[in-house]
């Protein structure tokens, strides 16, 4: 029992220093600018505001209507 006690005081101090550190960073929590934001019906990162590359794998393997119309637009537009 008194190693439990011990393993679960060392997890909540590990913890702790990580959540203050963080608050002292003073930095907000943000999204990355791929994933689900990669088959977004926009042309930018809803974070960052860069442009989302068209030729994202995400885009085939998730088979996004709206990614395909995008894509399709795109060639369209390139033709």
């Amino acid at each position: 029992m008194l190693e439990f006690a011990f393993t679960f005081g060392l997890l909540l101090l590990v913890m702790t220093g990580m959540a203050v550190g963080v608050m002292f960073m003073g930095k907000t929590i943000k999204g990355s600018c791929g994933g689900l934001n990669a088959i977004a019906d926009a042309d930018h990162c809803l974070v960052c505001k860069k442009e989302i590359d068209p030729d994202s794998p995400l885009r085939d393997r998730l088979a996004c209507p709206r990614a395909r119309k995008m894509i399709e637009e795109m060639e369209s537009e390139r033709s």
